[in-house]
């Protein structure tokens, strides 16, 4: 017992992980925000950078900078912060007061909302291994949020030092909504767009649209609406786009005189022409303005619409401020840009009307209503983002206002879009009976066609079998009367021949003759036994085929088949095959001049059938001719 060591029974401790594997349960359970965040802020990484090298490049080539290289890196900042909305202030004015610079160019803000959808898209998904699993969206829309705010802010800290700085309401504002609705988007479109996000947004409408939409097929009648107000918004802004360019080329000389008169060095120019291209989008946006009513603002106290054009007298020499019309009232050819409104009311109440063949009238008007307002929204958002202020006093206002584009855009589509919506749906349900009388008329027709068709075939192949087998019965019926009398003829002839055997004296028998050639042997004579003595039917020994085998009957000299046709006619052609009776007569004379070439042998219907002891004798081999021992006896 002294070497037995005792043991007791402890309560087992939980083993503590190592390191290694912490870093792994960390890396694998919460990879969303970690990935978020380096996402988020390498997308502010990008923007910030593409901004700064243009910049940069353009601060080069400028023959005469007006700062050195930490200015051009703090215009780069403050450019980027405009891009998402932030408003400037311009410090260096002739008068010392700063002045608002709240224009945002449309084209410049679409490359920050799609990095920053991206990061939040790929954030969401599962690494390339698929490996993690994918992450949870408030995850990786807190984590790509967070990231991008992060340079952010940095970057508006910095843009303070410089001649343009950025106003901290605006950055405070402007900046957080834009990065979390370009990364709630991104992460709802890596989540398959769900419903449940965008029914939490519809319970926020009044009852009676929200019963519409979120009631039976609620889903569809949602997207016919926002296919229709995203119709009617293209419309708009391509129409306002196609207005801008009319009017820049109708003053195409006050345009070229504009930019020549910015800057004269080549870089200068290029830099004037980046930020034409950069505010295109602002001016279909002004243009669409103009077409539904309201216009847009030149200045404080000075608006520019289709009824009357009073801008500033004083505004800067630009390109695109070229486009303006002339001041003083309107005529027929401004207010022809009412086109474009009515143009896009039409395309929603086409849109709608189509989309709602299976509603009621009421219905497709209220989802025609509710697609206008989704087009107001938007326009009215667009004319806000599209506007600002460029200064102060006479310049504090540029652009159209959201809530005058707002209300004409509602106004255009109720007064327009309901309508077409119930005319397309009302004749459309017309045109649908229409066409499904027209399609079960035309299947009518068509199946009465071929049933009568189908009956004259019926007959047809009916008519013909008929006559064939009247055809086959006949040629029958003629060869069992030929065979008889084909077979008469020996009969006759065999009487005769007994009467002149009977007549004639006997003589010796002859000699067998020698056969020439492969010839029957001849018969022996049947001898009568003599007393006490039995005969015995000869057995002859089998005889090789070759030696016994009878000669062939000589054939018929007929030409070969295959030389005289090309095709063996069948005994009965198929019915289907026969289109044209001219071939079918040729095909039956054919196969007629074949059978009389060759006939088939017919039994007599008359003669009785040969026994069976009579046709064994027959078909026996003929005995061997008699010994000289028999011929002594006989």
């Amino acid at each position: 017992m002294t070497g037995v060591i005792p043991m007791t029974a402890r309560r087992s401790s939980p083993r503590r992980p190592s390191s290694s594997q912490l870093l792994t349960r960390v890396r694998d359970r919460s990879p969303g925000l970690a990935a978020g965040l380096v996402g988020g802020a390498v997308a502010a990484g990008l923007g910030l950078g593409a901004l700064t090298v243009l910049v940069m490049v353009l601060w080069i080539s400028s023959p005469y900078p007006d700062s050195g290289p930490g200015g051009a890196l703090h215009v780069a900042a403050a450019l980027w912060l405009l891009a998402h909305g932030v408003e400037l202030v311009r410090a260096d004015t002739l008068s010392g007061v700063p002045a608002p610079v709240g224009v945002t160019p449309l084209l410049l803000s679409v490359v920050p909302v799609w990095l920053v959808h991206r990061a939040a898209r790929d954030a969401v998904d599962a690494d390339d291994d698929g490996v993690a699993p994918p992450v949870s969206a408030r995850t990786a829309w807190a984590g790509v949020v967070l990231g991008y705010l992060a340079v952010g802010a940095g970057t508006a800290l910095y843009a303070a030092g410089g001649s343009l700085r950025p106003s901290w309401v605006w950055t405070v504002l402007g900046l957080p909504t834009v990065v979390a609705l370009s990364a709630g988007t991104g992460v709802w479109t890596a989540y398959g767009r769900p419903r449940g996000p965008v029914d939490r947004l519809l319970r926020l409408l009044p009852p009676g649209v929200r019963r519409v939409l979120l009631g039976p097929r609620g889903r569809e009648k949602f997207l016919v609406a926002v296919r229709a107000a995203g119709a009617a918004v293209a419309v708009c802004v391509g129409g306002g786009a196609g207005l801008v360019a009319v009017s820049s080329v109708w003053h195409g000389d006050v345009a070229r005189e504009a930019f020549l008169r910015l800057t004269e060095g080549w870089s200068g120019r290029c830099a004037v022409l980046l930020l034409c291209v950069t505010l295109v989008p602002n001016a279909a946006v002004w243009g669409a303005a103009y077409a539904l009513g309201p216009g847009f603002a030149l200045g404080a106290g000075h608006g520019v619409g289709p009824w009357v054009s009073d801008p500033a007298p004083m505004l800067p020499p630009f390109p695109l401020l070229a486009a303006v019309p002339d001041a003083g009232a309107g005529t027929p050819w401004n207010w022809a840009a009412g086109v474009v409104p009515l143009a896009a009311g039409v395309t929603m109440g086409w849109f709608v009307g189509r989309g709602g063949m299976r509603w009621s009238v009421r219905r497709t008007a209220v989802i025609a209503g509710l697609a206008a307002a989704v087009c107001a929204a938007v326009l009215a958002v667009a004319a806000g983002m599209a506007g600002g202020p460029l200064g102060v006093g006479v310049l504090a206002r540029f652009g159209p206002v959201w809530w005058q584009v707002g209300g004409a855009a509602l106004a255009w589509g109720v007064g327009v879009a309901v309508p077409v919506a119930v005319v397309v749906r009302v004749c459309g349900g017309w045109v649908a009976r229409w066409r499904t009388a027209a399609a079960t008329k035309a299947v009518t027709k068509a199946a009465a066609k071929a049933a009568e068709e189908a009956s004259r075939a019926l007959s047809l192949a009916e008519a013909r079998a008929t006559a064939s087998r009247t055809t086959t019965a006949s040629r029958t019926t003629e060869a069992s009367r030929a065979t008889p009398q084909k077979a008469a003829l020996p009969k006759a002839t065999e009487p005769s021949k007994g009467t002149a055997a009977k007549s004639s004296t006997p003589a010796k028998p002859a000699k067998p003759a020698k056969p020439s050639g492969p010839s029957k042997s001849p018969r022996t004579p049947v001898v009568a036994p003599r007393d006490g003595v039995t005969l015995r039917k000869k057995t002859v020994p089998p005889v090789a085929p070759e030696a016994t085998a009878p000669p062939s009957p000589r054939p018929v000299p007929h030409p070969k088949e295959s030389e005289a046709y090309d095709l063996l006619p069948a005994d009965e052609p198929v019915e289907d095959v026969w289109r044209d009776e001219a071939l079918r007569a040729r095909w039956d004379a054919l196969r007629d001049e074949l059978r009389q070439r060759a006939p088939e042998p017919v039994a007599p219907a008359n003669t009785e059938p040969e026994p069976p002891a009579a046709k064994a004798e027959a078909e026996a081999e003929p005995p061997a001719p008699p010994s000289p021992q028999d011929r002594g006896t006989s």
